[in-house]
């Protein structure tokens, strides 16, 4: 019996959405890190405002490689789809937050590798980055009731 729990739970964890999104995250996170390389190392930007710029242009490009291939969104109304899309930034948002606030810990404080450090928050970022792609933004299991 015990095994079969298991069976179940590999079954839910391990399906097309959970690995296409983790493909997804991974070319996210290298748009997100090879911009914040360019901008930290060859712009000379301060690692913070680097790492906005890297997450503005990241979580454009997840947007679109979310709604259209880990998740399969159907294609809304042109305001449909800016509500998605802001719900989208506004959940990113969180995980920015996480973000900033582990490299100003990391490595404004106590002066650790910046690249380590944001590498190793885009694991924490990828996680939570999903639960709200999966359960806020694009659940279709959610009915929409306009009146």
């Amino acid at each position: 019996m015990k095994q079969i729990d298991m069976r179940s739970m590999a079954d839910k964890l391990i399906n097309r959405e959970t690995i296409v999104y983790v493909i997804a995250g991974g070319m996210t996170t290298a748009v997100n890190m090879a911009t914040y390389y360019v901008l930290c190392y060859w712009a000379m930007m301060n690692h913070l405002i680097a790492n906005i710029i890297a997450w503005v242009i990241a979580v454009t490009f997840a947007y679109f490689v979310n709604a259209g291939w880990v998740f399969r969104d159907k294609r809304t109304a042109v305001k449909e789809e800016l509500y998605k899309m802001m719900k989208f930034f506004l959940a990113r948002i969180f995980s920015l937050g996480v973000e900033e606030g582990g490299l100003f810990l990391f490595v404004s404080l106590l002066m650790w590798n910046n690249m380590a450090v944001k590498a190793g928050l885009a694991v924490i970022v990828i996680i939570i980055n999903y639960v709200f792609s999966k359960f806020y933004i694009f659940n279709s299991t959610k009915k929409t009731t306009e009146s």
